[in-house]
C-alpha cells in the first residue's frame, strides 16, 4: 500500500511510503551527470544533515529503502523539518520504501546512482559492498568499519569500486572547521611553523582531542538517539568510531596531499574505558523506558557500562601522535562538543583550544619558538588573508597570538555536511578523486583497526 500526502508549493512535498518496487515512481531521473540519492537504512542522525541544504547537482527526489521503525520516523521528521521551516527550506521528494528486504530492493530497483548510508555501522560495510558490486557510488557516514573483518571488506569494496570506476567516499566533516583549516594552512608556511616536529610518545609532535556528549541538541531540537547507539557490537568502540576524524585529520595536515601507506603506521599503545549512563540519562536520550535486553551484558550497578572513550599513540611516518576521544552524558551549560589540537612545529606551536576561555568555540593560537612575529604578520596579512579575508592576529597576556576569525567562517558542525557533501558532488563531477584520497582512507582505518587490535588484547 502507498500513502502520499502533499502540502503543495514550497512549504512541503513529503512522501510517507510502505510500497512495492512496482508503485515507486523512478522515471523522473534526469541523466547520470546529475546525482539521485538512495539513503539505506537511516539509523543515524548524520543521514538527515546532509539534506539540510539542496544542491543544484542534485535530483530533489530522495529514494529512502529503510525497515519500519522509529529511526525512519526520525529521518523522515527532520527532512519534514527541513522542507518546512520559514528560513530557506529545502524542497525535497521523499519516495519511500519500507520492508525487511530494503537492502535487495534498493539493489534491484537501483532508481539513482549514489546511496548515502549513516547508522549502524556493523552492518554498514555489506551495505557498501552490495552497492559497488552492483554499481552504484557510495556516500557514507564514517566510520566505514569498526573491527577487523570489516576492514578486509572493506578493502574489496575499494578494489570493486576501482574496478568498476565508482566513487567511495567516507564524510569527513572536520577538514571543514575554519580553525582546522588554519591550522593547516600555517603549517604549510616555513617561515611560520618550520617543519613538524618528530616529538615523543609523552609529547607528540600532532595530537587531538574531542569530547563529545550523549545528550545533545541538532537543528534546534533535542537528539534522541536509538538504543543501539549504545551496543559498541553495532556503533563501534569509542576507538574506531569519532576516532575516524581525528586519524583523518592528522593524515590531512600533516601530510597534506601526499599519499599514505599501511606501512606509514607504527601503533604503540591503545586503551579503551567506560561512561556509565544511569537509567533515567538512558530513558532521556533515547525515549526508552528501561535497559534494552540486548544492553543488559554491559548493566553493572545498575548503570549501563558504555565502552565509548579511546585513546591510540601511534607514529605516522616516525612522527608521533596522539588521538583521544572522551564521551559524557551532557555539557555543561553554554557548552557543547570539545575539541583540542595541537601541531608542534621546529618554529611555532599551532593550538585550537575550545574551553571556558574561548567560549565553548574553537579557537586558534600561535605559540612562536624560533619565528619572529614579523614573519607570522607577513603570513597571515599577505598569504592568509587573501584565501580568508578578514583574519587577523591578537597577542595575548599568555605570550601566545590568537588568530582572529570573523563569525561568519564559524558556521557550525551542521553545515559542515553541505560543505562536504559539495566536495564529493565536485568529484563526482569530475568522475575521479584526488589520488590520495583512497589510499589514505585505507590508511585511516588501518590505523583505527590496529588501535582497535591492540585495546582489546
Amino acid at each position: 500500500m502507498i500513502s502520499k500526502n502533499y502540502i503543495s508549493g514550497a512549504i512541503l512535498a513529503l512522501f510517507i511510503a510502505s510500497c512495492n518496487p512496482k508503485e515507486m515512481n523512478t522515471g523522473d531521473i534526469e541523466s547520470s551527470s546529475k546525482v539521485t540519492v538512495m539513503t539505506l537504512d537511516p539509523g543515524h542522525f548524520h543521514a538527515g544533515l546532509i539534506h539540510k541544504s539542496m544542491y543544484p547537482d542534485v535530483d530533489s527526489t530522495v529514494y529512502i529503502f529503510a525497515p519500519e521503525g522509529a529511526e525512519l520516523k526520525d529521518h523522515l521528521n527532520r527532512l519534514a523539518y527541513y522542507n518546512s521551516r520559514t528560513e530557506n527550506p529545502t524542497a525535497w521528494n521523499l519516495e519511500v520504501y519500507t520492508g525487511a528486504d530494503y537492502l535487495q530492493k534498493m539493489i534491484s530497483q537501483k532508481p539513482g546512482n549514489v546511496m548515502m548510508v549513516a547508522g549502524k555501522n556493523d552492518v554498514k560495510i555489506d551495505y557498501i559492498l552490495s552497492a559497488v558490486e552492483n554499481g552504484v557510488h557510495v556516500y557514507a557516514d564514517k566510520p566505514l568499519v569498526i573491527n577487523p573483518e570489516g576492514f578486509k571488506k572493506l578493502l574489496t569494496a575499494f578494489q570493486t569500486a576501482k574496478d568498476k570506476n565508482l566513487l567511495l567516499y567516507d564524510i569527513m566533516t572536520e577538514r571543514f572547521e575554519i580553525t582546522t583549516l588554519l591550522q593547516r594552512e600555517l603549517s604549510m608556511i616555513p617561515e611560520v611553523f618550520g617543519t613538524l616536529e618528530d616529538g615523543t610518545p609523552e609529547d607528540p609532535a600532532i595530537s587531538k582531542v574531542s569530547v563529545h556528549h550523549f545528550f545533545k541538541y541538532v537543528s534546534g531540537l533535542p537528539l534522541v538517539r536509538p538504543d543501539w547507539f549504545f551496543d559498541v557490537e553495532k556503533e563501534g568502540t569509542g576507538i574506531v568510531d569519532v576516532t575516524t576524524h581525528l586519524v583523518d585529520l592528522i593524515q590531512w595536515e600533516a601530510f597534506p596531499d601526499q599519499i599514505l601507506d599501511t606501512t606509514d603506521v607504527k601503533m604503540n599503545t591503545a586503551r579503551l574505558w567506560t561512561t556509565a549512563l544511569t537509567a533515567d540519562e538512558f530513558t532521556q536520550v533515547t525515549g526508552k523506558p528501561a535497559f534494552s535486553d540486548f544492553l543488559q551484558k554491559n548493566v553493572k550497578n545498575g548503570k549501563l557500562e558504555v565502552l565509548s572513550n579511546g585513546e591510540m599513540n601511534y607514529t605516522l611516518k616516525g612522527k608521533h601522535a596522539q588521538v583521544s576521544v572522551i564521551w559524557n552524558y551532557q555539557a555543561p551549560e553554554g557548552a557543547g562538543d570539545t575539541h583540542y589540537s595541537m601541531m608542534r612545529g621546529t618554529k611555532a606551536n599551532l593550538i585550537i583550544r575550545q574551553g571556558k576561555e574561548e567560549n565553548y568555540r574553537p579557537a586558534l593560537y600561535v605559540k612562536l619558538i624560533s619565528s619572529g612575529i614579523g614573519d607570522l604578520e607577513n603570513a597571515v596579512k599577505q598569504k592568509l588573508q587573501a584565501k580568508y579575508p578578514g583574519i587577523d592576529l591578537k597577542p595575548m597576556p599568555s605570550g601566545e597570538y590568537q588568530v582572529m576569525i570573523p563569525d561568519s567562517y564559524h558556521n557550525g558542525h551542521e553545515a559542515h555536511f553541505a560543505q562536504v557533501t559539495e566536495k564529493f558532488l565536485e568529484y563526482f563531477k569530475m568522475g575521479t578523486m584526488p589520488a590520495w584520497e583512497v589510499p589514505n582512507m585505507i590508511t585511516k582505518y588501518y590505523t583505527t583497526i590496529k588501535a582497535y587490535e591492540l585495546a582489546v588484547k
